[in-house]
């Protein structure tokens, strides 16, 4: 692989490069993730979800690890997608490209948990945490719901 020369301003640089090194605005914490970037497809998700679990891989890996995948052509079309959102990258070896995340794991799954308060339960927590607990749910065990309230005494003790 052959290292081009450094542009020498931001401008000259790549739309992924300028999110990836904190120079868009639209941009989600300093992940890489744009804006955009936070609303996945249920495939775009399993295809992350498969990419997170293999860490490196070409399309026909993701596509072979995945339960009930989608064709060939469909996985490379995700993956693009992936790729112009910035939540990918990938690198040529021969004839394929190997693809990985770019955001880690942590930060996708917060993303993705923040999206779903905002999107069904009205940007409210309470809501989340009462649905988990409501009678007759299986949302959440005892032992759970114990550790629960001891995050939530210890967040008020940090004063959050």
């Amino acid at each position: 692989m052959s290292m081009a020369r450094w542009p020498a301003s931001k401008e000259n640089l790549p739309e992924n490069w300028q999110i990836l090194l904190g120079y868009s605005q639209n941009v989600c914490q300093n992940s890489g993730m744009s804006e955009e970037g936070t609303d996945l497809s249920r495939r775009e998700r399993q295809i992350m979800e498969t990419l997170y679990r293999l860490g490196r891989a070409s399309a026909i890996e993701i596509r072979d690890a995945m339960p009930s995948p989608p064709t060939y052509t469909a996985v490379r079309t995700h993956l693009a997608l992936l790729t112009d959102k910035g939540l990918i990258r990938h690198d040529r070896q021969g004839a394929k490209h190997i693809y990985e995340p770019v955001v880690p794991k942590d930060e996708m799954a917060k993303n993705v948990i923040a999206g779903v308060i905002e999107n069904f339960f009205g940007g409210s927590v309470e809501r989340v945490v009462a649905t988990l607990i409501e009678p007759g749910s299986e949302g959440i065990s005892p032992d759970q719901l114990d550790r629960l309230s001891k995050l939530i005494e210890k967040a008020k003790e940090q004063g959050r």
